[in-house]
């Protein structure tokens, strides 16, 4: 009888351990994203800022300039955005998908009374290659808001399950006073269950590869045939009726043509893919990573043959789902009676 009501106390307390401890990593993650000076953009004041970017958000992103104070610039269709042309050039456009973390730009617009509008975005070419680099060797993950809103929620849960578990320990231990070694498997049913529930927390920022798909284009072309398009009315299907999911859309190119031709086009490629997905399934461009154009690296064929060639002239798409959200939930299994007839 003491040993049956030392197990449950102990699995009591290791219950409210997990529970205390998933508010602090939620607190600690918060406050990491906050610090620094903050400017403050007064209505109708016009303004031109340089800095580097340090966050980026489907339809705004945060600078910094060299004195640290951070800017929060809001984009909109009007905004254009561009590489420094130099003297008599008129440098190249780009969309919203090429302002990404750790670019320096400069910024120019008008105060809307808390955040710059930017009515202009200048950078340069070698800045904008740089920051592709560092953001494509980053794991892909989900907007920060939307994680640490998938966090509150998942641990919203685990508690609430965690609680009926603790509920349903004292009735098996109530009705198992007669037989330690029941008590004694529902503990460390119990156990298993915590230590699942801990693995699907911290599993919240791990991704996994539900679908990898490669649309084939013709040489030096960046235009989707009518198979491509099916292949990707298929993925964007499959994404929308995933939960937790992002794509990573990569591009390539064969050994045709010069090096920096290749990277060119297989950023066309990508892009190409992006805007399709984006204009024809609603797709929100904060579940797509960055998108990158290898040119000719990484080729999966051998370039020395028209076969190979072709095979290397893709575009590869990802669907990655949260690992944490696609893993079912623990359950505890009660343990089989060794006394049917005992007590209530």
């Amino acid at each position: 009888m003491s040993n049956v009501s030392k197990s449950v106390r102990l699995i009591a307390l290791t219950f409210a351990l997990a529970l205390a401890a998933a508010p602090a990593l939620l607190a600690q993650d918060a406050g990491n994203s906050g610090g620094g000076n903050t400017r403050t953009v007064a209505s109708g004041q016009k303004m031109k800022i340089k800095g580097v970017v340090t966050r980026r958000d489907p339809d705004s992103f945060v600078m910094q300039d060299a004195n640290g104070v951070q800017t929060t610039v809001t984009l909109t269709n009007a905004t254009s955005i561009k590489t420094d042309g130099g003297f008599l050039r008129g440098g190249t456009n780009y969309g919203v998908t090429a302002i990404l973390r750790g670019l320096n730009l400069e910024v120019e617009g008008t105060g809307d009374g808390t955040n710059l509008v930017a009515s202009k975005i200048r950078f340069k070419e070698g800045d904008l290659r740089t920051a592709r680099t560092v953001e494509a060797n980053v794991t892909p993950v989900e907007n920060r808001v939307g994680a640490a809103e998938g966090r509150i929620g998942q641990v919203e849960q685990n508690a609430q399950r965690l609680s009926g578990q603790l509920d349903e320990l004292a009735a098996v231990s109530n009705a198992a006073r007669g037989g330690a070694k029941a008590a004694q498997e529902t503990a460390d049913a119990a156990v298993a269950g915590v230590n699942a529930t801990n693995e699907r927390i911290s599993a919240l920022d791990d991704y996994q590869v539900q679908n990898n798909t490669s649309i084939q284009f013709r040489v030096g072309s960046a235009v989707l045939s009518p198979d491509s398009k099916s292949k990707l009315d298929q993925i964007a299907q499959q994404a929308l009726q995933a939960k937790g999911y992002v794509l990573e859309v990569s591009g390539f190119a064969s050994s045709d043509g010069s090096t920096e031709a290749n990277r060119r086009l297989s950023q066309r490629r990508a892009d190409t893919v992006i805007r399709y997905l984006v204009e024809n399934h609603n797709i929100p461009l904060r579940r797509i990573v960055t998108p990158y154009g290898y040119g000719e690296a990484q080729p999966v064929a051998d370039n020395a043959t028209r076969e190979g060639r072709e095979q290397n002239r893709r575009v590869e798409v990802k669907v990655l789902v949260n690992r944490g959200l696609i893993q079912g939930a623990p359950t505890m299994t009660k343990p089989s009676s060794d006394n049917p007839g005992g007590g209530n």
